[in-house]
């Protein structure tokens, strides 16, 4: 009896090793090996007050680890079973599982672009927004006063946002987004502002922006926006209309249908700079960090008029003489009326 019993207790002691052996090997293999089979990274999204566990059963049920429980384990082991971040997470099979504890504990969440563009509105720029289906959405519609309060803004919202790309995450808010914006917008105009010419006919940073906008819509070719705007401040240091088409067609809102008439040439709106003998009262478009930097840092130049010769270039001419000969050059059959048109 005595034998069966030690006999017993030795096949119960070997099975004993052999299980603990096994486990001991493969959690071993679960802290060394990548944490998944799979050839392809994995977004996962970790809920807001997700628990340890919540997590280890996520990461389980989108193949990202093989064993809830041994996570648990290291995660306490490691002491940061409580730093676990919320958030939208992109996951690489090869990592291994303190990588992926790493990874998650630092909050380092997906990051999403949203791309603003030189010479868009500030209204375009608001509801290019509402296209994302994975920010929170705070803003209904446009609503420019209350923007403008949440940006604490002076000024109307015409040009108060940068174009360029942001990152954001899952779940950030439209507002944040905008403000971000906004405050890149500040930084440019202001170290811009601080390093501008010397004599300027325009007297601060908003008028700058005002025509940086106006700059941004005339050209998109970087290289002559210094030129455009040396053109401009010689016609306002002498008093003469800037006579910029964008700012016809701003001010006709969305009756503009692809042609400015000699009826929209002559009317009489706040932005019509054939009309009013200055700047417009605002911004009409979202202003790049190089018109912005035109307009503050113009080329000096002899020339008043530019017209357009293909490729979005110019050629610029001193006189309106020659003005009309570099139109009658690069402006085959162009209608009477556009001789007005053209700067």
């Amino acid at each position: 009896m005595q034998k069966i019993k030690l006999f017993l207790i030795t096949i119960f002691l070997s099975f004993a090793v052999i299980f603990i052996s096994v486990e001991g090997w493969g959690f071993y293999g679960f802290l060394k090996k990548p944490i998944s089979t799979g050839s392809e990274a994995k977004v996962i999204v970790i809920p807001q007050g997700s628990s340890a566990r919540r997590v280890a059963n996520i990461l389980f049920e989108n193949k990202m680890i093989r064993e809830p429980t041994w996570f648990i384990w290291v995660l306490k082991h490691q002491d940061k079973a409580y730093l676990l971040r919320a958030g939208e997470f992109k996951i690489q099979p090869n990592w291994t599982v303190t990588e992926l504890i790493t990874h998650l504990a630092e909050g380092q969440t997906l990051q999403h672009p949203v791309t603003f563009i030189a010479g868009q509105t500030a209204r375009q720029a608001v509801e290019s927004l509402r296209m994302l289906d994975n920010i929170e959405h705070t803003l209904e519609g446009y609503d420019e006063d209350l923007i403008r309060e949440l940006l604490g803004l002076e000024y109307r919202l015409e040009g108060q946002f940068l174009p360029e790309t942001f990152y954001y995450q899952a779940g950030d808010k439209d507002i944040d987004i905008l403000i971000r914006s906004h405050q890149a917008l500040k930084r440019v105009l202001e170290e811009a502002w601080q390093n501008r010419h010397e004599n300027l006919p325009i007297k601060t940073s908003y008028e700058a922006l005002i025509l940086a906008s106006i700059v941004e819509k005339e050209t998109g070719y970087a290289p002559e926006r210094p030129i455009i705007a040396g053109v401009f401040m010689n016609r306002l240091n002498i008093g003469m209309r800037l006579q910029s088409d964008p700012t016809i067609i701003y001010g006709m809102g969305d009756s503009f249908d692809g042609n400015i008439r000699r009826r929209d040439i002559h009317a009489k709106t706040p932005f019509n700079t054939y009309v009013i003998p200055r700047l417009p009262p605002t911004p009409i478009a979202l202003s790049s960090a190089d018109a912005i930097l035109a307009v503050t840092q113009p080329v000096i130049t002899t020339a008043f008029y530019f017209v357009a010769k293909g490729g979005g270039k110019h050629q610029f001419s001193d006189t309106y003489a020659e003005h009309n000969k570099a139109i009658r050059k690069h402006i085959l059959n162009w209608p009477n009326i556009k001789n007005e048109v053209l700067k």
